[in-house]
């Protein structure tokens, strides 16, 4: 049977043999193909000489020190064979090796770490929650921990410790396991460090049992030889220790300790070290949290060998042995921190700037240091408002709809369906549809089975068993917001608040969120007047009056009549001003048929605005999408002498070691003339100033009208009250706010989606609690006087041509609000304090005094 295997091998060999002769004849010629196996043969007889030249042939155990010569040299070129494949990756049989840089200059995956302009670490970017620290940033317990338990040679080999190999290998065939692994500290951390056994590190012969662990377990020796040629001893241990995984997402030393004991690395005691050094056996099954009894046995078998090692005294570690383990658990999570919308969209810009500059880097991984242009403080402030407000405006909106659903149509019916059309567009619904290749009845029904979900509501995450029609149905009744605030000046957005949860609501309503904004957009229309071609000015004049565009349409006319928001035309022969600030559609609509759509389209964009804008009359009214980050840097231009500046969410960026890789400046350009700014500026003022105004609401944040300070803004509500806005600014700020529903089809009942009722109160909650912190350095004050010479009519003129129709209009609200303020009326305001204090004692004879 084995001289016929042989006979086997020997033909096949010799097939083999002919064949590869043949082709090396076909494709060299027989000449040198029989040069070269003469040449084969003379090499092969001198190798003989040399190995076996020596030996006496007539000797007794020739042949058995032939053969040891023999498979002494065949292993020693199987290994010299087996390092140069290694090295060399030939034919990619045995997959990568670190390359020379990354082994002088090793990688660890380090979290980015996000800090405010104040200088508040507010987040991090990770995917490994890791952060490296010197070895003079560690206790020393850590150090003789590790060696002890993991690598008692460590100082006496050069990263294999054969003596080790030896030790394990006995202990598998005794079966004692308590001789531990073979791989030496400087094995673990080329395998940690450089992860050896990665898809991208593996070659076609990794797949082949045993030849692949030989494979992964050699390149791990061979690097851990390269390390220790590179570094010392301590630098080694200080690597491996900022490498490892300590288990509850926290990888490196630092973040353990933080983890773990809430302390640095430099305040572990014995007992704590012991512990994290134990981790590194299973960090779930010595996990102190979840295995509390398995962790203690482990750390005392540290501290037991930090006894044998000389490290620990004996009485000192039956001491520690006896006491449990005492934690301070802090575990941090990635959307740990303020602003957890402002981090997605701050690593998107990132992102994007990094591709479009060819900038290799990766803010997961590589440990930088991102200064953003958020202040800590004020964030706390918006998302705080934001809270406040939303609770409240919650409990009131569930009142108004009570069993009723809010998805309706503008008549106020139930949309039919509506719930089924959005479980179509959600991914479990369309990962279903793919699995049942589209059966609605497999689809339907775990669409409807119930199942343990955590749920958000304003009293605390809930949990309950609950379908996920159900919980669309349940998430679906929930207002959504937005908020920016944002300094014009320097261009630094200050507070981003995208949502109201972000653990359960993930889309942005600031940058990613686009609605319709109704009257907010007026501005730009009166911008477009203003400072176009019309070159209008706060005293010039349109009647509240109804009017009426025609046109053709599939040949049939159609006619609109654009109605005031009280389904009131007065009549009343306004300023630009008291028609801005009473949010007079009329006015509005007329002025953007005397410019043209198109123009109210070019001063959009001019402004910063660059989202698609219809070219229709209705322009004017706020028809066109636009997102709260556009709106919010368009009104920064009133403030900034016409100057757009773009608004920046970081303004550098470092690496792991302090280098600074990049610094941002916003890109800015001169949007209208500094007076047009001015004017728009002193308008919009009337919004809280004049009769009438939708802003007076805010005269109920105290701390924004101090020192005279003054406010001005715009509201905004769609015509089927599904959005509510409000952009404002001070002398310091600008400030936006979106209040809707997460569909258009939602809608607000009545007059309780107003901007000035659902949007306004988060900004004067905001702003009241910014100037009310001096340590901000924000003041509260009237808007600085005109850079420039302001040649348009802007003072002289009374709100109506009619003065007691402005008078009469007024409600008591109103009046108090004037008369607190009367001072800052008297100076450059266009309501006639003597002439409202002559016609209406009768009213109120008491406050109506001058003093």
């Amino acid at each position: 049977m084995i001289q016929r295997f042989r006979d086997f091998l020997r033909n096949i060999t010799a097939k083999i043999s002919n064949a590869i002769r043949i082709l090396l004849v076909n494709a060299l010629g027989e000449q040198r193909v029989n040069a070269g196996i003469q040449f084969y043969y003379k090499g092969r007889r001198a190798l003989s000489r040399f190995l076996f030249g020596h030996l006496d042939e007539t000797g007794k155990y020739y042949p058995v020190i032939r053969n040891i010569y023999k498979f002494t040299f065949l292993a020693l070129v199987l290994a010299i064979g087996f390092y140069l494949q290694l090295r060399t990756n030939f034919l990619w049989l045995t997959g990568g090796m670190p390359s020379i840089e990354a082994l002088q200059n090793p990688k660890m995956n380090q979290s980015s770490s996000i800090y405010s302009s104040d200088g508040e670490l507010i987040g991090k970017f990770f995917t490994e929650n890791r952060s490296a620290v010197d070895s003079s940033d560690i206790s020393p317990w850590m150090f003789s921990a590790l060696i002890a338990t993991e690598d008692k040679r460590f100082d006496r080999h050069s990263g294999i410790d054969i003596r080790r190999m030896a030790s394990v290998a006995v202990g598998v065939l005794t079966g004692d396991a308590d001789r531990g692994g073979g791989s030496t500290i400087s094995q673990q951390l080329a395998k940690n460090l450089y992860n050896t056994r990665r898809k991208e590190m593996r070659g076609v012969l990794y797949h082949i049992p045993l030849l692949g662990t030989l494979i992964y377990k050699a390149k791990e020796w061979i690097t851990a030889i390269q390390l220790e040629k590179r570094f010392t001893k301590g630098e080694i241990a200080t690597m491996y220790l900022n490498t490892v995984d300590y288990g509850n997402n926290a990888f490196g030393i630092k973040t353990a300790a933080k983890t773990y004991f809430n302390k640095t690395p430099d305040k572990l005691d014995a007992s704590e070290s012991a512990v994290l050094v134990g981790l590194q056996k299973a960090t779930t099954y010595y996990n102190p949290i979840r295995n509390p009894q398995n962790s203690k046995r482990r750390r005392n078998t540290v501290l037991g060998r930090l006894v044998q090692s000389g490290d620990l005294d004996a009485k000192e570690a039956e001491k520690l042995m006896e006491k449990d383990i005492k934690l301070d658990v802090n575990i941090e999570d990635a959307s740990d921190g303020l602003g957890n919308y402002f981090k997605v969209a701050l690593a998107r810009q990132i992102e994007k700037w990094a591709k479009e500059k060819d900038i290799d880097i990766d803010i997961y991984r590589d440990g930088l240091k991102i200064h953003t242009t958020i202040d800590s403080r004020m964030q706390v402030y918006a998302e705080s408002a934001m809270e406040t407000h939303m609770r409240m405006l919650q409990r009131e909106f569930d009142a108004q709809w009570k069993d009723k659903n809010p998805w309706t149509y503008e008549n106020g019916e139930e949309i039919p369906n509506f719930i089924e059309t959005v479980a179509k567009r959600t991914r479990f619904y369309q990962q279903l549809e793919a699995k049942y290749a589209g059966n609605l009845d497999s689809i339907n029904y775990y669409m409807n089975k119930p199942m343990r979900m955590k749920l958000f509501s304003w009293k605390g995450p809930i949990e309950q068993e609950i379908s996920h029609m159900d919980s669309l149905r349940y998430y679906k009744r929930f207002l959504q917001a937005g908020m920016m605030a944002y300094d014009p000046y320097s261009g630094f957005i200050k507070a981003w608040v995208g949502g109201v949860d972000f653990d359960h609501f993930k889309y942005d309503h600031v940058r990613q969120g686009r609605r319709q904004p109704g009257s907010v957009f007026k501005p730009v229309v009166y911008t477009a007047a203003i400072d176009g071609p019309l070159d209008l000015g706060p005293c010039d004049r349109r009647q509240d009056k109804m009017v009426e565009f025609k046109w053709k349409e599939d040949g049939v006319e159609k006619v609109w009549r654009p109605r005031n928001a009280n389904g009131v035309y007065s009549g009343a022969n306004l300023t630009l001003r008291s028609a801005l600030a009473r949010s007079i559609n009329t006015v509005a609509v007329q002025l953007t048929g005397e410019m043209k759509p198109k123009g109210v389209i070019e001063y959009a964009k001019k402004m910063g605005i660059t989202s698609p804008l219809d070219n229709v009359t209705s322009i004017g009214l706020g028809t066109s999408d636009v997102s709260l980050y556009e709106l919010v840097a368009a009104y920064g231009i009133f403030l900034n002498e016409g100057t757009y500046r773009e608004p920046i969410l970081v303004f550098k960026i470092e690496d792991s070691n302090g280098k600074v890789l990049a610094e941002f400046k916003p890109a800015e350009h001169q949007a209208i003339r500094p007076e047009s700014a001015y004017l728009m500026q002193y308008m919009l003022r009337g919004n809280v100033e004049e009769p009438g105004g939708t802003g007076k609401r805010l005269f109920n944040y105290n701390a924004l009208f101090r020192n005279g300070g003054q406010v001005a803004g715009k509201t905004g509500t769609t015509s089927n009250n599904s959005d509510a806005w409000y952009v404002g600014f001070t002398k310091d700020l600008v400030c936006g706010v979106w209040v809707g529903g997460d569909d258009r089809s939602i809608h607000f009942k009545g007059s309780m989606g107003e901007g000035s009722k659902a949007a306004l109160p988060v900004f004067g909650i905001f702003m009241n609690s910014v100037y009310s912190d001096k340590s901000l350095g924000y003041v509260a004050g009237p808007f600085p006087k005109p850079a420039v010479k302001i040649q348009k009519e802007y003072l002289g003129c009374s709100s109506y041509e009619v003065e007691e129709t402005g008078i009469d209009s007024l409600n008591t609200a109103e009046i108090d609000s004037i008369m607190a303020y009367k001072n800052r009326f008297r100076n450059d305001s266009l309501i006639n304090m003597e002439k409202l204090e002559r016609t209406l004692p009768a009213r109120r004879p008491d406050s109506l005094k001058l003093p």
